[in-house]
C-alpha cells in the first residue's frame, strides 16, 4: 500500500508503508537475513521516524555483535523511548512481526523501499528548485548548476554494488581475456590512440579511465588531444565528443581541418591558399564530416550538463576536455583547491559511470620554468594533489626545442612521459612534432618512410 504525505504545490511525498514494516518484520522473525538487508539499505531510507529509529536500533545491535531476536530487539527498542510506552513498543513489534509473510521477500521489500525513496528525493530536490528560483536575486546559471548537482547526487546514490567472489571475477576475467584473443578482439581492447609507442604503454584507451595530459602553455596538449580524437573518429570510427572551455568549435574545426589536411593553420586563418591547399581542404573535409566527432565550445561547463550532453548523444566512446582549470564545479566554494578536488572525483565518477575513457587536459605550475632542464614533474599539476590521484594515467608533454631553440640535441621531438600508469610501467614515449600542421607523428613511421 502506498501513502502519501501532502505538500506545498500540491506534490505529495510517496512511501509505502508495509513494505517498510515487512523489512522491519523480517529481520524480526528471521534476525540472519539483516546483514542483506544492511547492504541495500540505510535508516534514510525509510519515511516515517519511528521506523527509522528502530533500524538504527538494529544497526547499533549488529555492530556491536550483540544477539538479534524479538526480544533482545523489543528490549532495545524500548531503552530508545522510540514509543511513548514500553506495551505501545511490544505492540508494534508484535504487528510488525505479523504483517511479513516471509523474511525469504525482503530484497523485494527493500526494493520498493528504495523506488519510494528516491522518488521522494527528487520531490524534495525539485521543490528546493522551485524556491529558489523564485526568489529575487535568483542567478539563472547558479540555479542550473545547482539543480544538475542535486539530480547528480541522486544518481550516484543508485550505483551501490555488492561484494563479488572472487571465482565470479576470475570467470569474468577469463571471459574478458577470450575475448581480448578471438577474432573480434579490436572490440574490446583499448581503443588506439593512433601512437603505436604510446599504446604499448598504457595498452590504449580503456573503459572508465581518467586520462590526464599536463604541459605548459605552448606544449601542444591541445593539438595532442585533438590528434588522438582525429585518430579514434577517422581510422577506429568511434564517436568523440569534445568539451572545449577555451576555443571556439571553429577553432577547433580549423585546427583538425590543418592536421588532416596538412596545410598551415596559418594558411587557414588568413585565407591564403594555394590551389592544392583548397584541393587538400576538400578532401580532408569529406573525411572529418565522415566522422563522428561533436563540439561543444560552452564556456565554465560543470560535470553535470557535460553528463546531460553526453546521455543526449545516446552512444559515446571518448571524451575529451580542454581544459580542467576552466571548468566549474557549479557550486560556491571558496577554495580552489576544493573545487578542482571535486571536479576530478566527480570526473573520474563519470568515466565510471558512462564506461568510457575521458581525457582531460591540465595545466601546470611555473615549476618547470625554475628547473635547467625546464622538464615537468607530477609535483607540477596545479592546484590540486586530487588530480595525480584521481586520474589512471597521467601524460606529461615537453619539447626541449620550445625552450632551447637553437642548442636543443632533439628538434621536432616530443616528450610525452608517461608519469602515471595505473595499467602498468611508466616512461618515456617520444613522438614526432610538426608545428606547421600542429601535428604529432610518429617517429617509427617517419623513419621508415624514404
Amino acid at each position: 500500500m502506498a501513502e502519501y504525505e501532502s505538500l506545498e504545490y500540491g506534490q505529495q511525498l510517496p512511501y509505502n508503508l508495509e513494505a517498510e514494516q515487512s523489512v522491519l518484520g523480517a529481520v524480526l522473525i528471521d534476525p540472519s537475513c539483516f546483514p542483506a538487508v544492511l547492504e541495500r539499505l540505510r535508516s534514510e531510507n525509510f519515511y516515517r521516524p519511528q521506523h527509522q529509529r528502530i533500524f538504527e536500533v538494529m544497526v547499533n545491535m549488529f555492530n556491536l555483535n550483540r544477539t538479534m531476536d524479538f526480544i533482545t530487539i523489543l528490549d532495545a527498542v524500548k531503552d530508545e523511548s522510540i514509543f511513548d510506552t514500553e506495551e505501545d513498543a511490544k505492540i508494534y513489534l508484535t504487528n510488525l512481526a505479523q504483517v511479513v509473510p516471509s523474511a525469504a521477500n525482503v530484497d523485494a521489500y527493500c526494493q520498493i523501499m528504495l523506488e519510494k525513496y528516491y522518488m521522494r528525493r527528487l520531490i524534495l530536490a525539485s521543490q528546493e528548485i522551485i524556491e529558489s528560483a523564485q526568489e529575487a536575486q535568483a542567478d539563472s546559471d547558479l540555479l542550473l548548476d545547482a539543480a544538475e548537482q542535486k539530480i547528480f547526487e541522486i544518481r550516484q546514490g543508485r550505483g551501490a554494488s555488492s561484494f563479488k567472489h572472487v571465482r565470479t571475477a576470475i570467470t569474468e576475467t577469463y571471459e574478458t581475456l577470450q575475448r581480448l584473443s578471438g577474432e573480434d578482439r579490436d572490440k574490446y581492447k583499448g581503443m588506439s590512440t593512433g601512437y603505436p609507442a604510446l599504446d604499448r604503454v598504457i595498452t590504449g584507451l580503456n573503459k572508465s579511465d581518467l586520462i590526464l595530459i599536463a604541459a605548459r602553455p605552448g606544449m601542444g596538449k591541445t593539438s595532442f588531444a585533438l590528434n588522438i580524437a582525429e585518430n579514434v573518429a577517422t581510422k577506429s570510427e568511434r564517436t568523440v565528443a569534445i568539451f572545449s572551455l577555451e576555443m571556439s568549435s571553429e577553432q577547433l574545426a580549423q585546427r583538425l581541418l590543418s592536421s588532416q589536411a596538412s596545410v598551415e593553420g596559418k594558411s587557414l586563418r588568413t585565407g591564403e591558399l594555394s590551389g592544392d591547399d583548397w584541393v587538400r581542404i576538400a578532401m580532408a573535409s569529406q573525411v572529418l564530416a565522415k566522422a563522428d566527432i561533436y563540439l561543444d565550445d560552452t564556456p565554465g561547463i560543470t560535470i553535470g550538463e557535460m553528463k546531460a550532453k553526453l546521455r543526449r548523444l545516446r552512444k559515446v566512446d571518448l571524451v575529451i576536455i580542454d581544459y580542467l582549470q576552466l571548468m566549474s564545479s557549479g557550486r560556491r566554494i571558496e577554495n580552489r583547491v576544493q573545487e578542482v578536488s571535486e571536479i576530478t572525483r566527480n570526473l573520474k565518477i563519470m568515466a565510471k559511470e558512462l564506461n568510457v575513457p575521458v581525457i582531460t587536459l591540465s595545466q601546470l605550475s611555473r615549476g618547470p620554468e625554475s628547473r635547467a632542464d625546464h622538464k615537468p614533474m607530477l609535483s607540477d599539476l596545479r592546484e590540486s594533489g586530487s588530480i595525480e590521484q584521481d586520474a589512471d594515467i597521467v601524460l606529461l608533454l615537453y619539447r626541449e626545442d620550445y625552450y632551447a631553440r637553437e642548442e636543443a640535441e632533439e628538434r621536432n621531438i616530443a616528450n610525452c612521459d608517461v608519469a602515471k600508469n595505473r595499467h602498468g610501467e611508466v616512461g618515456v614515449v617520444k613522438l614526432g612534432w610538426d608545428n606547421r600542421y600542429t601535428r604529432f607523428t610518429n617517429l617509427e613511421l617517419a623513419r621508415n618512410e624514404p
